[in-house]
């Protein structure tokens, strides 16, 4: 149990957690995950879009891309295919993007979201930030049941696709 502020304690909330005593409305999802490559070779796996088709979305998923225009104001727009058997067409726009360090991409199409995702250099590897920033507390809500995996199972894959060394 979290301490609160009267006795020390750090009550600061971090966008993943449950806390009986207090609930943040929460728009923003955030993780991390730390992989055994240079951040060159992660954005290597983000740049590339037969890696990044490889690799994007949850477990189970593939993607077929139709159009993929890699630098700031390029348009992405994808289809993800369901292990259930649906698809899910996405369109996207990379906002900003800085070689090795940043890639940040506002998803167009429902539910809206931007994403920013950071690479920075760490003892034996990379740390991958992953920041997801819905419209609204109340659809950030409504998806967290969806988001919080996929977001783990997307990260899990990117792992999986730089740690292979895939070309």
């Amino acid at each position: 149990m979290n301490a609160g502020p009267a006795d020390g304690g750090d009550r600061r909330y971090h966008g993943t957690g449950n806390f009986s005593s207090l609930e943040v409305p929460v728009s923003v999802f955030r993780t991390s995950r730390k992989v055994p490559v240079r951040p060159e070779a992660v954005f290597a796996a983000f740049q590339d879009p037969v890696r990044l088709a490889r690799w994007w979305g949850p477990a189970g998923f593939t993607n077929s891309f139709h159009a993929f225009e890699f630098y700031p104001g390029g348009q992405w727009r994808f289809t993800m295919h369901g292990p259930d058997g649906n698809h899910y067409p996405n369109q996207a726009e990379f906002v900003e993007i800085i070689p090795g360090s940043l890639i940040r991409i506002k998803h167009l199409s429902q539910p809206r979201f931007e994403l920013s995702i950071t690479l920075a250099p760490c003892a034996g590897g990379t740390l991958v930030s992953w920041a997801q920033a819905f419209e609204s507390p109340e659809i950030a809500a409504s998806l967290r049941h969806i988001v919080e995996p996929a977001n783990e199972q997307n990260l899990d894959r990117l792992a999986f696709e730089v740690s292979a060394g895939k070309a």
